[in-house]
């Protein structure tokens, strides 16, 4: 007997849905605009309904070959082979729809999830197109590849596997990033989107990094460092990686373990210490990724360079 399925649900529940629990899931991360999660699927599933979501849905095979069949509940059945580096994208809203799958390969089926936020979009629509952003519509397409989206996508989910101080600032420019190269390619019809002409000055980036510095030991969005100089966040993350060679949660991270080292030579604070002004959670999550950058611990860094 199926379960009994509502006509659409919160982003946030669809994972209720799903015959496994995710192995990993941005939730947790508390990430803005985006939701990621990462699943190994089951070899066979005879039928599974989902219902629809307010958001973007772009979910990505990232392991593993299957034979799948889907349909709008009551419809006909489209049947797909799909492997690795394929995409599925399913606009917000619409009704539930019902999957049916077979693996066709020796190892596990690996898939990516990845929500936008609806409202994410049309805040993108609304600053960068040309016309009406309230005739932005999505179209759905089913088994296609896009480097881009492959490149964003492996890279969220790195970061949830592997997470880095950065990882909210991350996620929020990959948001922007994913919004803007839908509009771009994926509209049911086509639009304009205009660019912005103007560059960040020298003292706009100056009052940027003063902002970082000053703000280091504070969890910084990609939307309040933009807010700092007046631009959108796409805008700016754009505009900030043409200016200085880094994206900003790059070069936020360069910053706190920059500080990090002096304050490591220059003062006898204790390592949490450390961590806390610098932004890291914890001590060991300090650690860690001082040992990835640095490749030494910072107990030794200390005891090297003092």
């Amino acid at each position: 007997m199926k379960r009994d399925v509502p006509h659409s649900t919160s982003t946030y529940a669809f994972e209720t849905f799903a015959p496994t629990n995710p192995i990993y899931s941005s939730l947790q991360a508390g990430w803005d605009g985006v939701v990621v999660r990462i699943y190994n699927e089951p070899e066979d599933v005879e039928s599974i309904i989902f219902p629809a979501v307010p958001d973007v849905s772009l979910v990505m095979i990232t392991q593993g070959v299957l034979t799948l069949e889907s349909r709008d509940v009551g419809s006909s059945w489209e049947t797909f082979r799909v492997c690795k580096g394929d995409w599925f994208l399913t606009p917000p809203g619409g009704s539930p729809y019902e999957l049916r799958y077979r693996s066709l390969s020796s190892e596990p089926v690996q898939t990516l999830h990845v929500h936008v936020n609806t409202d994410l979009i049309c805040r993108a629509a609304e600053q960068l197109t040309e016309g009406d952003p309230t005739r932005v519509v999505l179209m759905e397409r089913s088994g296609f590849q896009d480097s881009l989206l492959t490149q964003i996508g492996l890279a969220l989910q790195k970061e949830l596997e592997s997470p880095m101080l950065a990882g909210k600032l991350y996620a929020e420019t990959a948001a922007q990033m994913l919004a803007v190269h839908l509009l771009r390619y994926y509209q049911t019809s086509a639009i304009s989107l205009k660019d912005s002409s103007q560059g960040i000055t020298r003292q706009q980036m100056k009052r940027v990094v003063e902002y970082i510095v000053s703000s280091l030991d504070q969890d910084l969005s990609l939307e309040t460092l933009s807010q700092q100089i007046g631009f959108s966040p796409y805008h700016f993350a754009r505009l900030f990686r043409m200016t200085t060679g880094e994206s900003p949660h790059q070069f936020v991270l360069r910053k706190r373990i920059e500080t990090a080292q002096r304050l490591l030579k220059e003062t006898r604070l204790d390592l949490a210490e450390i961590a806390f002004s610098v932004g890291f959670p914890n001590q060991s999550h300090f650690t860690r990724v001082f040992k990835n950058r640095l490749g030494l611990t910072p107990h030794r860094y200390r005891r090297e360079h003092q």
